[in-house]
């Protein structure tokens, strides 16, 4: 396994440097080999050089089998040169066009559901991730004046919609190789059904994007016949993601609707310090980050919680197939989050490194 590693800017070095811990561990306990290069892609070589992320740089990272990114974004630096100019360089030019998100509540972390616990919260936001309105196609009309006009286009392609739409077929079917069953009746279960996935869009407004989204739908579905489908709106989806979680087994959606829902998922699940994501080519180099950004006003304090990154490098070990160490670390991850909620946590509280230690530690016993 040979790795690029960013840790970025804020906070991102100091979970990144945990998220390293665990995986480690996990190679010695598993006995792969594990190498990495740490790469200073961040807000601060741009301060001190201007310079971003080159050409040749991104080609590069073609070379590896992964990257485990921190975080983007610094203090002193304009919002948007950053995201744009490393971020979304990597997604765009490195075709990472599925953007993946579990939504799962582990025991004891507490949700904002009250009704909500490990069995009812437990599905997984696609998100097309190179296309839509994130492709920056647009333009003004008498900027300045009282007549300006901003226009900003949502553009899809067939291919586009066809590849992440398939890959949400898939990793529903994937899913479910042990059985487990989201959101299905028991008639659905003797129907034949393993698995359902979720189109979640806006047909009655957005009458283009989403007529060929809905049409590409219905077409992928005829190819996975014990896969159920059923489409919702957009804001429907979000009442039930706070009112029913458990309807939901695999969700698939536009870059901007993902992009939004995502985050109310995290939300919902306990928080962005506890979210991993994956930015997935699968026929190329993915990106396993946390998703709860910089924190600059925890850097350097020891205080941030890095199970995101570490539940990142999960992420990152089930998509290359090393699934015995990537099931040795979720587990690693419950019992330790069990022990963040004692009384004694309540009253001492762990740190960054305390935490990544404990992880560690359940890994190796």
């Amino acid at each position: 396994m040979k790795l690029a590693v960013i840790g970025g800017d804020g906070t991102g070095p100091e979970v990144v440097a945990e998220a390293l811990k665990s995986l480690e561990a996990l190679s010695k306990r598993f006995d792969f080999e594990l190498a990495y290069d740490e790469l200073d892609y961040n807000g601060t070589r741009y301060l001190q050089t201007q310079q971003l992320l080159s050409d040749d740089e991104l080609e590069a990272l073609k070379t590896y089998d992964a990257i485990l990114l921190g975080a983007i974004g610094h203090t002193d630096v304009k919002p948007g040169i950053l995201e744009k100019d490393i971020l979304l360089k990597m997604r765009f030019g490195l075709d990472q066009y599925i953007n993946l998100r579990p939504i799962k509540l582990y025991d004891s972390v507490d949700s904002p559901l009250k009704h909500a616990n490990s069995a009812t919260l437990d599905y997984v936001v696609v998100r097309e991730n190179t296309g839509g309105l994130y492709t920056g196609v647009g333009s003004f009309e008498a900027k300045g004046t009282g007549d300006e006009v901003a226009i900003q286009q949502m553009i899809y392609t067939r291919q586009q919609v066809e590849r992440c739409i398939r890959f949400a077929f898939d990793y529903a079917l994937s899913r479910h190789q042990n059985d487990v069953w989201r959101g299905l009746s028991e008639a659905d279960k003797e129907a034949g059904y393993v698995a359902q996935l979720t189109l979640c869009g806006k047909t009655n407004v957005l009458t283009y994007v989403f007529d060929l989204w809905e049409r590409v739908f219905e077409e992928v579905a005829k190819d996975y016949p014990t896969v159920k489908t059923n489409y919702v709106h957009v804001d429907a989806v979000c009442i039930y993601m706070v009112d029913d979680p458990g309807r939901f087994d695999v969700i698939v959606t536009s870059n901007m609707f993902g992009d939004i829902i995502t985050d109310l998922g995290a939300i919902t699940q306990g928080g962005l310090g506890v979210a991993p994501g994956a930015n997935i080519n699968p026929e190329g180099v993915s990106m396993f980050e946390p998703i709860g950004g910089t924190a600059p006003d925890f850097t350097g304090k020891n205080q941030i919680n890095p199970m995101a990154a570490i539940g990142a490098v999960q992420l990152l070990l089930s998509h290359l197939g090393y699934l015995d160490a990537a099931s040795c670390l979720e587990n690693a991850i419950k019992v330790v989050i069990k022990k963040m909620d004692s009384q004694l946590a309540a009253k001492m509280g762990f740190s960054t490194t305390e935490i990544g230690d404990l992880v560690v530690q359940e890994i190796m016993t």
